[in-house]
C-alpha cells in the first residue's frame, strides 16, 4: 500500500534552521528582528504539523508521487507563505498611522484629535532631552507642566493649571485632592457613564467622596443645590453631559449662579467642561458647547476638560483654576500616578500656542475639519475621484451626506459633508473595507447599502493623494 501523503509530507518538514535561512524570511529579519521572525516560523512549522496530523487521521491512504525534493520544496513554499501571512498579520497590531474616512472627526477608536504640524514638530524636538521638570533660567527643579501654565492663564483666565493623562483621571484626582470624606453636591441629570466603563457614581466612590445627588433626572433647580448644602459638604460640582442631551421638560440652574452659591457658602465650585473647548464652536455652525474661559469667568474654582477632543491636542485632562484649589491638587500623592510624560506636554504646549497666535482654525486639523464647508468637500472629493476612475471593477458616485463629530462631543449634531461611494464588480462592501483598512496605507470607511463612503470630512487633507493610492492599491484576488 502506497505511503498516505500527509505522512511523507510530515517527514520531510523543514527544519526551523532550513526556513531561517531562506532569503524571504531573512528579509522579514531586518523589519521585524529574528525573535519575533523565529516565533513566527516555529509557529508556522507546529501549525502545518498539526493539520498534517489532522489529515493522517481521516485520510484514506492517497499515495504521493512526488520525490522527497519535490516534497521539500513544495512544503517550503507553502510555509514561507504562512510565515509572511503571521507577519503582516503581526504588523496590523502595531500602533500605525491611518487615514480616518468614516465620517467621525474625532474618532476614539482612530485615537480621536489628529495632531497638528506644530505638535508633530515638538514632540521631535522633545523626543531627546528636554526641561521636562527642570527650569532652564535658573536650572532648579519644577513641577511637570509648569511650561504651559502662562499660556493657560492667558486663554482661559485662570491662575494655576496642571496637566495629566485623561479627563477621567482629571475628575478622580480632583475629587480625592478637595473632597475625600466630604460631601459633593451633584444633580442626578450629570451622573454620567462614558466609554470605557466609566460612570461618574463610582468615580465618586473610589475618590473617598460622599456623592450627594439632587434634583431629577431632567430639572434640578438652584434651590436644589442649595437645600443640600451642610457642614459636610466640600464643593458644588457641575458636569457638562457631553455625550447625550436632555431634551423636553428640563431645565437647570445657570452655572455662574451656582459657582456663586459655592462662593456664598464658602465651598468650592467645580466645573468638568468635558469637550475641552477653547473657542466658540457657533462659529462653526455647531450647538455652543462650554469653554474653558467661560467657566472660569462665570466663578468656578477648578474647570476640567480634555486635550484630544474640542481642543484638537494630544489625549491628556487639563486643570485650570484657582491657585489655593490646584496646588492641593498638584500636591496630592495621587497627581504622580495620573502625570503626563514630556511628549504630550510638548505637544500640547505646541497645540495651545496655535490658540494664542489665532491660527488654530488653519493649524489645528480639528477645528479645520469642523470648519470645511460642503465646497471646499466638494472639491476635494472630485479631485479624489479623478485619480481613482480608471481603477478596474469599481464603480464611483459622489454624493452629500452627513459625518458626526464623536469623541463624546456635540452628539446627534450632524454636520454636512461629502462622501465618494464606492462599490465593486467582484467585491462585496465588507471586503472592500477589509482590503482597505489592512492594505499598504490603511484606511477606515463606514458602510451604508452596501457601499463603502469614503467620507471626506474626517480625511486629512494631505491624505487625499494617499486616500486615492489606497484605493488603486485595491486587488480583488488578494
Amino acid at each position: 500500500m502506497p505511503e498516505n501523503r500527509s505522512s511523507i509530507m510530515l517527514r520531510y518538514l523543514p527544519s526551523v534552521t532550513d526556513l531561517l535561512e531562506q532569503p524571504a524570511i531573512v528579509e522579514l529579519n531586518a523589519g521585524h528582528g529574528r525573535l519575533f521572525v523565529t516565533q513566527w516560523v516555529r509557529q508556522a512549522i507546529d501549525e502545518k504539523r498539526a493539520a498534517l496530523r489532522k489529515q493522517l487521521q481521516t485520510a484514506d491512504g492517497e499515495g504521493c508521487d512526488k520525490d522527497a525534493d519535490a516534497v521539500r520544496d513544495l512544503l517550503r513554499i507553502e510555509l514561507l507563505e504562512a510565515v509572511v501571512g503571521i507577519a503582516h498579520k503581526a504588523e496590523l497590531e502595531r500602533v500605525q498611522g491611518i487615514i480616518n474616512a468614516t465620517g467621525v472627526v474625532l474618532h476614539t477608536g482612530l485615537g480621536r484629535a489628529p495632531l497638528s504640524a506644530g505638535a508633530k514638530q515638538a514632540l521631535h524636538d522633545a523626543a531627546g532631552a528636554c526641561n521636562a521638570e527642570v527650569d532652564i533660567a535658573t536650572g532648579d527643579r519644577r513641577y511637570r507642566g509648569y511650561q504651559l501654565n502662562s499660556t493657560l492663564q492667558l486663554l482661559t483666565g485662570c491662575e494655576s493649571s496642571l496637566i495629566v493623562n485623561n479627563n477621567a483621571a482629571a475628575t478622580l484626582l480632583t475629587l480625592q485632592a478637595l473632597g475625600a470624606g466630604r460631601e459633593v453636591i451633584i444633580s442626578r441629570g450629570e451622573l454620567i457613564e462614558i466609554g470605557g466603563s466609566f460612570r461618574l457614581p463610582e468615580i465618586f466612590e473610589l475618590s473617598g467622596v460622599i456623592l450627594r445627588e439632587v434634583g431629577t433626572t431632567n430639572r434640578t433647580s438652584l434651590q436644589d443645590y442649595e437645600k443640600a448644602i451642610g457642614p459636610d459638604t466640600a464643593a458644588i460640582m457641575h458636569v457638562h453631559p457631553s455625550n447625550y442631551r436632555v431634551v423636553g421638560f428640563a431645565s437647570k440652574p445657570d452655572e455662574a449662579d451656582m459657582f456663586a452659591l459655592a462662593k456664598q457658602h464658602g465651598i468650592i465650585a467645580i466645573d468638568d467642561i468635558g469637550s475641552g473647548a477653547l473657542f466658540d464652536t457657533r462659529e462653526a455652525g455647531l450647538p455652543y458647547e462650554p469653554t474653558f474661559q467661560h467657566s472660569i469667568n462665570a466663578g468656578a474654582d477648578v474647570v476640567l476638560g480634555s486635550g484630544d477632543k474640542l481642543l484638537g491636542g494630544p489625549q491628556c485632562g487639563i486643570i485650570v483654576g484657582n491657585d489655593d484649589c490646584v496646588a492641593k491638587i498638584r500636591n496630592h500623592p495621587l497627581a504622580r500616578a495620573v502625570r503626563v510624560g514630556k511628549l504630550t506636554l510638548a505637544a500640547l504646549g505646541a497645540t495651545l500656542d496655535s490658540y494664542v497666535r489665532d491660527e488654530a482654525r488653519s493649524e489645528i486639523p480639528t477645528q479645520a475639519m469642523l470648519f470645511a464647508t460642503p465646497e471646499e468637500l466638494q472639491s476635494r472629493a472630485e479631485a479624489i475621484k479623478e485619480e481613482i476612475a480608471d481603477v478596474p471593477g469599481l464603480r464611483l458616485s459622489i454624493r452629500d451626506d452627513v459625518a458626526q463629530v464623536g469623541g463624546g462631543s456635540l452628539p446627534a449634531v450632524e454636520l454636512p459633508t461629502v462622501v465618494i461611494a464606492l462599490k465593486h464588480q467582484k467585491l462585496s462592501a465588507d471586503d472592500l473595507a477589509i482590503r482597505l483598512r489592512t492594505g499598504r496605507i490603511g484606511v477606515f470607511v463606514r458602510i451604508h447599502n452596501d457601499e463603502v463612503l469614503l467620507d471626506i470630512r474626517s480625511v486629512l487633507p494631505e491624505d487625499d493623494s494617499r486616500l486615492a493610492l489606497a484605493v488603486r492599491l485595491i486587488r480583488p484576488e488578494s
